[in-house]
């Protein structure tokens, strides 16, 4: 447990880190006027996270999942994780669950968005 704990740790830093340097050079190439740094992190994650779910079960390295998938890419991107939990429902064949949950997810989390700025906002005016 400690030493998994120890890998999310580690990776989240050097996800977080990434996500950070990849928000900076966005930011210096193409301006504020439209959230590419969040389109890239979310479009790389979920690249990375495929690659990752592929190779580290052919090559029988899941221990490594820790590091990589919860650690690296969490920091760098939770949207990775939405997209493979989306996608593992859509091969099991659970393609009304797997658009479910896409759709409850997104509203849900804008809701939420809107609600927590609602309240931040009740409290701090």
């Amino acid at each position: 447990m400690l030493t998994s704990l120890l890998q999310v740790a580690l990776g989240g830093a050097i996800g977080a880190s990434g996500r950070y340097l990849v928000n900076v050079g966005a930011m210096r190439l193409m301006g504020p006027g439209f959230p590419w740094a969040t389109l890239t992190v979310n479009v790389l994650g979920s690249f990375a996270m495929g690659l990752l779910i592929v190779a580290l079960a052919n090559k029988d390295a899941t221990r490594l999942a820790p590091l990589l998938m919860t650690g690296l890419l969490g920091g760098f991107t939770t949207f990775s994780a939405f997209s493979l939990d989306a996608v593992t429902l859509y091969e099991r064949g659970q393609m009304g669950l797997a658009m479910l949950y896409v759709v409850v997810s997104v509203v849900l989390s804008l809701t939420a968005l809107i609600a927590g700025m609602a309240l931040a906002r009740g409290v701090f005016q």
